[in-house]
């Protein structure tokens, strides 16, 4: 098992530095006192022997034999002792090579080849070809949509863009001063009641513009008769029919506003504001936050062609040539390129990635609220990340090959409970585990222990490591292998990945082991590079605000 420090080598360790320190011991006496009485030396093996005449200084031989001995049962005492004090701090159980085997075995098949990840690679470009393409896009699972972004900003744009950010229970309105490569921003949080939530569409847009317009007057906005261009994100499923024109597909994350699903989502909002008439803004564009994660890092780096989310889920865009698009409807006029949206996190879902897929990931699909669909993203984001561990490490747990010594605990106060509730074991802890290094396992313990497991093992804290970075590092292959695809089929010189999500921000190990892979997927002359983009659903929905072919009206209108 990789990385696993069993007590025997822990020991060994110890024993080589008594060792070491008996044999300065024992050299320096030879070297200042016993110089006289060396006849000769001798090498066996990679040791050095010295051989003393002990016919003409018997006396002398018996001090060396008094101070072997006494060496010898100092090693022994300050071996014992050392033992004890391990045992004690860390409560070894020394488990048998062949549950260790037995634990390989099944964590085997998250060990991915890079002949498995080329194979994934593939079936992934054909998805591609097949979302992008009219004869087969209805039945592709990665659906490649056409954002109508197509203009990136070069980092001389300037203005005051509003900006919004719709994704959850909570919304944001931001105001956003660009000025040639410097970015300034305002913002507030607001909270949208469970009653909006599950009311009519018209009283969501309804509270949006009412909030839009309490920030717009606190902001002292509301003046000189001047109309605000307005970037929109709006992260649920929706099919784009233009830059500012999308129609709902169908709710999540426990919204569901009656007369929305099926209606363009701008124009509601566009109605909302003008119903209003005490404030002046015009929606100019919506985009996700994987397309705005894109636009902001381009602000100031205009290589970035790619954007990725890997936060509680998980999705891709980049820029495509526009004769590589065959469902485009648009005009073919400059600039030639869009930005598609790929929906990748429902690769998988035709069944092709079952050959990788283990039971722990089935089991997490079938309890999930949309089974047989986002296959691939269940296997590397962030909400599902720490449930696959927990069903591993119950696993080992019922084969007797974890937590081995603590089978006799009271139900009600046992860690048991955590073992068998769905969603305990919590992505965020697999980022704590493994930021431990040494065998001290102090994240580790503290997990385990918050979980209701009283004083857990070194073996423990090693095996529930390594399970956390097997399941973690298949999620950076994975999600490498979907960005060298990319970057193969870009196939520019210079490329920036635009990257932001809490599970890229907060693992202490994902990028590196994301980068690793990557390094021997992506063709060799292809030089790329990742960054962090903050705060996509923000400022990128202003950026695209501020391309839009109609923005240049507001540019001659008045000046910012």
């Amino acid at each position: 098992m990789e990385n696993f420090q069993s007590p025997s080598s822990y020991i060994n360790g110890l024993g080589k530095v008594l060792s070491s320190s008996l044999s300065y011991v024992q050299n320096e006496i030879v070297g200042r006192g016993l110089k006289a009485a060396v006849v000769s030396t001798s090498k066996q093996g990679s040791g050095r022997v010295v051989v003393f005449d002990a016919e003409n200084n018997p006396g002398l031989m018996k001090k060396v034999v008094a101070i072997s001995l006494a060496s010898a049962a100092a090693f022994g005492s300050a071996f014992y002792v050392g033992y004890q004090l391990a045992k004690r701090r860390h409560r070894f159980h020394v488990r048998e090579a062949d549950k260790n085997d037995q634990i390989e075995h099944i964590l085997g098949k998250f060990k991915l080849s890079k002949e498995c990840l080329h194979k994934v690679m593939e079936l992934l470009l054909d998805e591609m070809y097949k979302g992008l393409d009219p004869a087969t896009h209805d039945k592709a699972d990665v659906k490649m949509f056409p954002t109508y972004v197509r203009s990136l900003p070069d980092g001389t744009e300037k203005g005051d863009i509003l900006a919004l950010d719709l994704g959850g229970t909570n919304f944001r309105v931001l105001l956003i001063n660009l000025d040639s490569g410097d970015i300034k921003v305002k913002s507030k949080v607001f909270l949208i009641p469970q009653s909006i939530m599950t009311g009519t569409g018209i009283q969501l847009f309804d509270h949006i513009a009412k909030c839009l317009a309490g920030f717009m007057n606190a902001e002292k906005l509301i003046q000189n008769n001047r109309e605000y261009p307005l970037g929109f994100t709006f992260s649920f499923p929706c099919h784009q029919k233009g830059l500012a024109s999308a129609i709902l597909a169908n709710w999540t994350k426990g919204f569901d506003c009656s007369g929305v699903v099926g209606n363009d989502v701008v124009a509601m909002l566009q109605e909302a504001i003008e119903r209003r008439g005490d404030i002046k803004v015009k929606v100019l564009a919506l985009v996700n936050d994987t397309v705005g994660t894109l636009m902001a890092s381009a602000y100031n780096d205009q290589n970035t062609r790619i954007g990725l989310i890997l936060g509680t889920g998980s999705n891709a865009c980049y820029v495509e040539n526009l004769d590589h698009v065959k469902t485009w409807d648009g005009d073919r006029n400059d600039p030639k390129q869009v930005i598609i949206n790929m929906e990748w996190g429902a690769f998988g879902d035709n069944g092709c990635l079952n050959f990788l897929r283990t039971d722990y990931d089935i089991e997490v699909d079938k309890t999930s609220l949309n089974p047989t669909r986002q296959i691939y993203e269940k296997m590397m984001s962030g909400m599902y990340m720490g449930e696959i561990v927990r069903l591993i490490i119950l696993d080992l747990w019922e084969k007797e090959l974890l937590f081995v010594g603590h089978r006799d605990h009271s139900w009600s106060t046992d860690y048991r409970q955590a073992l068998y509730t769905k969603g305990s074991f919590y992505t965020k802890y697999v980022s704590e585990i493994e930021t431990d290094s040494g065998v001290t396992y102090r994240h580790t313990k503290s997990v385990l222990e918050q979980m209701g497991l009283d004083r857990p093992t070194y073996d423990d804290c090693v095996i529930v490591q390594y399970v956390c970075k097997l399941v973690s590092r298949r999620a950076a292959q994975l999600a490498a292998a979907g960005l060298a695809v990319l970057l193969n089929h870009i196939n520019a010189p210079n490329v920036t990945i635009a990257v932001d999500g809490s599970l890229y921000r907060f693992h202490p190990k994902f990028k590196k082991n994301m980068e690793k892979a990557m390094q021997m997927l992506v063709h060799p002359h292809i030089r790329y590079q990742i960054v962090l983009s903050t705060d996509g659903s923000g400022i990128g929905a202003a950026l695209s605000a501020v391309t839009a072919p109609d923005y240049k009206d507001y540019k001659t209108n008045f000046s910012f």
